[in-house]
């Protein structure tokens, strides 16, 4: 026997509600290439439905990354900020490297809390955690705040646990074999 229109209409308002839009938390962690990649191929998503953009690096620094110069093409949609000083492992001086951690953390708060982006990507922001740049509630509060239909992408490696708790999706990047093994180089356009 069919269900009546008005069941029909009703469990139909139902499940729009249940799909209702949200922002969403979503964490790309592990030891596996692909991180900041998966953000950015979310950030090219956001753009291709005009969405504004806006991507945060902690920890790169000056070197030429490729997408540097690919969101120069979508200056209109994008905004990329790489405020980090480079790999914290390799500092010439630590100091500096928290303090333009903290700096950034500020600015992407900011940034946050200005809600003209749908999409703010983190990326790299697990090392200011798990370096005890940043405390983790810190960061956390923060990203509860964020505006409704804002979406975070955070990326980097050793999530922590209330991260992982917190957000909506994680993908964790397993490393099953890496040319670097073999002693290739890091490419252009694979890795930067």
């Amino acid at each position: 026997m069919m269900a009546s229109y008005s069941t029909r209409k009703r469990v139909s308002v139902m499940f729009e509600e249940k799909q209702r839009e949200k922002g969403l938390l979503l964490v790309f962690t592990g030891n596996g290439k692909g991180k900041t990649t998966a953000a950015l191929g979310l950030a090219f998503r956001a753009i291709g439905h005009d969405f504004p953009v806006c991507m945060i690096q902690f920890v790169k620094g000056s070197w030429k990354y490729g997408e540097i110069e690919a969101a120069k093409h979508f200056d209109n949609l994008m905004e990329l900020h790489v405020l980090g000083r480079g790999f914290t492992w390799k500092s010439d001086d630590l100091t500096k490297d928290i303090k333009a951690a903290r700096d950034a953390w500020e600015f992407a708060a900011r940034i946050i809390g200005e809600n003209r982006h749908r999409l703010v990507i983190l990326d790299e922001l697990t090392y200011l955690i798990s370096y005890s740049i940043l405390q983790e509630q810190e960061v956390l509060d923060v990203l509860a705040r964020r505006p409704e239909n804002m979406h975070i992408a955070v990326t980097g490696r050793n999530a922590t646990e209330g991260l992982i708790d917190a957000a909506d999706l994680v993908t964790e990047m397993r490393n099953v074999k890496h040319a670097y093994d073999n002693g290739i180089r890091a490419q252009k356009g694979i890795e930067f």
